[in-house]
């Protein structure tokens, strides 16, 4: 018999080594259909739930690069998901200083300030990501418990430089060619991209302590030990 696991969703390279442990599986690099494809795949028996672990974009003009947001409702296009309210408890009884509130899923990147107080508007999301949307609605295609962690890495006062953008590579690995090639087009972004280095390393501190608060099950262990 396989043994209980929690099915992992990020996007990032970076982020998939941070969440990787016993009892998991990560999903990670893949957008639209094929990230569908490979979680209706690994979903099986022995999978207890799926959990949205990563970084995300903040709307909420309060939120700072590091801070924790724990999904109580996804919000895309047309679609609307609940995460399970046991496990977002859970969630939040591990990470009590984490905002409790709705995440925006979005098919695209949200770079700009315009685009992401456009965003804010109408969806009255905390943040956004390119992942919880779909790991929600597979989750709910295949009945499993559904919860998402993200922690902000660019807050809604300052947009993503062009550069940094480019960079964003197949495969969830960071093009790094791409990005100095956007900076030797672009000097100008320099400072940008330096700030956005200072918030990607607050994020990535934030998600390294998240991981390990949430233990093994990302605290779905009542439910892994069944």
């Amino acid at each position: 018999m396989n043994a209980p696991f929690v099915m992992v969703v990020t996007g990032m390279d970076f982020e998939a080594g941070i969440a990787a442990g016993p009892h998991c599986r990560v999903v990670h690099g893949l957008r639209g259909i094929a990230l569908e494809q490979e979680v209706s795949a690994m979903a099986s028996r022995a999978c207890r739930g799926i959990v949205s672990f990563g970084v995300a974009g903040g709307l909420d003009p309060a939120l700072a690069p590091g801070d924790l947001v724990i999904a109580d409702e996804i919000r895309a296009p047309g679609e609307r998901y609940d995460t399970a309210p046991d496990w977002t408890h859970a969630l939040h009884a591990a990470l009590p200083h984490a905002r409790v509130g709705p995440i925006a899923g979005a098919d695209e990147p949200v770079l700009d300030i315009a685009a992401k107080q456009a965003l804010r508007q109408a969806s009255g999301a905390l943040c956004v990501d390119m992942e919880s949307h779909l790991a929600a609605r597979m989750a709910t295609a295949c009945r499993l418990p559904f919860a998402a962690c993200r922690v902000i890495i660019d807050p809604a006062s300052r947009a993503v430089p062009a550069a940094a953008a480019a960079g964003m590579g197949a495969g969830g690995k960071t093009d790094v060619t791409a990005v100095l090639g956007g900076l030797l087009r672009a000097p100008w972004q320099l400072p940008a991209m330096l700030r956005l280095a200072g918030d990607a390393a607050a994020a990535r501190g934030a998600l390294r302590a998240a991981r390990l608060a949430v233990g093994d099950g990302f605290a779905l262990r009542d439910m892994l030990q069944q």
